[in-house]
């Protein structure tokens, strides 16, 4: 139990971390990963939208039997970036710091995975 709790706690606080900045760097992307972005809202959209998986992470680690059925969701979070990015790395398409963050959510995702297999259900709850 300890285990998926932490895990999904440091993974809520990471994301969090590394997201929120991102609501004040669209000039400083801007400048070092050109071009500009010019739908700005998709580019805060994205970043709401993990923002608030963040928070979904950190539901789940304040009662990790309760919160067990939203674990499998939650490792398509990691997958659906890190997929992506793995692809288009073997493609030469995307930068070593892009390349970190997809091995680091697919690391997630795994422990994630992990996290729901040592949570065993509880009662009537699964």
């Amino acid at each position: 139990m300890p285990f998926a709790k932490w895990t999904y706690r440091i993974a809520g606080i990471y994301g969090l971390i590394v997201l929120l900045p991102m609501y004040f760097a669209v000039g400083q992307i801007e400048q070092q990963k050109p071009p500009a972005v010019t739908h700005v809202e998709f580019y805060y959209g994205f970043v709401g939208l993990a923002v608030t998986w963040q928070l979904l992470f950190l539901l789940i680690s304040t009662d990790v039997h309760r919160y067990r059925r939203l674990m499998p969701v939650s490792w398509l979070e990691k997958l659906v970036f890190g997929v992506p990015v793995m692809i288009l790395a073997f493609r030469g398409q995307v930068g070593r710091d892009i390349i970190i963050g997809g091995v680091i959510d697919l690391a997630l995702g795994l422990l994630f995975v992990v996290s729901w297999v040592v949570s065993e259900p509880h009662g009537d709850i699964d």
